[in-house]
């Protein structure tokens, strides 16, 4: 397991709870020691281009500080996956997020769709011809489904349920069901604005492990063990870096 992280994620950005001062530091506490760090490049414009508009594009240029971030935080996606098709599990702890992130628009924090456009660049540099990308984050990626809604060969789960049970049972059931698929790579938005003591307040600290090795235990079967995940969300900086470690912990098992 390899962690991808730059120090420029530190930058507060924004005034929006991602970019909100400590976020970062609170995770990089609780992993200190645990996975080697790796440090991405930027995204070229070339590479945003695969999931969005030239207009979108230069929305974001013209906010400069973010631009600048937002293009780190796309190639940390995208250095997750390349570490991921060795077989090797890795974990963008990047920011701005991504998966409100549409084609020609963007909300919910985001600016480009980090996930998105590390499985278009996959892609696109035929390393792999089909995805499923996992989403727990507790709002619904509109973005990402919007950029992949007719492509055939991207599939986009988004973690439904009532209440803690019924969701961790129904990702176990939908990985059961994807062993009859074909798929090259499993990309994971990793948001942890479920838990307890964030806004969801639905899952504990242990269920973030526990989906950590649902998954790669299914992705060996699924994928040969290629599986990467991104930071969504998760604003509660005193919990946040506790339930990033025991997810993190769950994909390396």
């Amino acid at each position: 397991m390899k962690v991808v992280f730059h120090e420029k994620y530190k930058e507060v950005y924004s005034t929006d709870p991602a970019s909100a001062p400590g976020r970062m530091e609170a995770i990089l506490n609780e992993i200190a020691g645990s996975y080697e760090i790796i440090t991405p490049e930027p995204a070229s414009e070339e590479d945003l281009l695969l999931a969005h508009t030239k207009e979108h594009v230069d929305y974001v240029k013209s906010l400069p500080k973010v631009y600048e971030v937002a293009i780190l935080a796309v190639g940390g996606a995208i250095k997750a996956a390349k570490i991921a098709i060795s077989g090797e599990p890795a974990f963008g702890l990047i920011r701005p997020p991504g998966h409100h992130a549409s084609r020609d628009s963007s909300w919910g924090f985001c600016y480009f769709n980090n996930i998105a456009i590390s499985i278009l660049k996959l892609r696109k540099e035929e390393l792999i011809k089909r995805a499923l990308i996992i989403d727990f984050d507790l709002h619904f990626g509109d973005g990402t489904d919007n950029i992949f809604f007719n492509d055939p060969d991207v599939y986009y789960y988004h973690l439904p349920g009532r209440n803690r049970e019924e969701q961790l049972k129904n990702l176990e059931n939908f990985l059961k069901e994807s062993l009859s698929e074909t798929y090259d790579i499993i990309g994971v938005s990793a948001g942890f604005d479920r838990h307890v003591a964030d806004w969801g307040g639905i899952l504990r600290t242990e269920d973030y492990f526990y989906i950590g090795k649902l998954i790669r235990e299914y992705s060996l079967d699924i994928c040969n063990g290629r599986v990467f995940a991104v930071l969504e969300g998760g604003y509660n900086h005193s919990v946040l870096g506790k339930n990033v470690k025991a997810f993190i912990d769950g994909l390396s098992e």
